[in-house]
């Protein structure tokens, strides 16, 4: 069975217009619901990885969706976040996210169906310009029209 291709987004511009701030009381409270202790140096929780560079990219989740063709409603699926730390992640401090998107491939699947994997790389900039993290998300779009 021959389906037609996905849209040609591979490169497309993922960076950020906003610096995205860790709050330390925001951190505290997310601390505390995950059970850990908050660092009273500044150290921000590692989660921030995921949630500073999802919020302070240039695209909503819905906006990335649409991007790739993809109606947000249609259920968007995490597959995979691979990260690599370049330094701790600080609270109070003005980081920068660039990214772009990586990769949208069309496969099929048996439990699936047809889908499109998308593939997207993100990088949060510390206020001197050092890369402080590098993520790498994949996401499952289920594609049922194509079924």
């Amino acid at each position: 069975m021959s389906f037609p291709p996905p849209p040609d987004v591979a490169g497309t511009s993922l960076d950020g217009t906003e610096p995205y701030v860790i709050d330390a009381d925001e951190n505290r409270r997310l601390c505390a619901s995950v059970n850990a202790v908050p660092d009273p140096d500044g150290k921000a929780h590692p989660i921030y990885y995921y949630i500073a560079t999802q919020v302070g990219m240039g695209k909503t989740v819905a906006g990335l969706c649409a991007a790739c063709d993809f109606d947000v409603d249609d259920g968007p699926m995490m597959g995979s976040s691979q990260v690599e730390f370049a330094s701790t992640l600080r609270t109070g401090l003005p980081y920068r996210v660039t990214g772009e998107i990586v990769s949208l491939n069309r496969k099929s699947s048996r439990k699936l169906g047809v889908m499109d994997v998308l593939a997207y790389r993100l990088r949060l900039i510390d206020p001197g310009g050092s890369t402080a993290l590098e993520t790498t998300n994949i996401w499952v779009l289920p594609r049922r029209e194509l079924a």
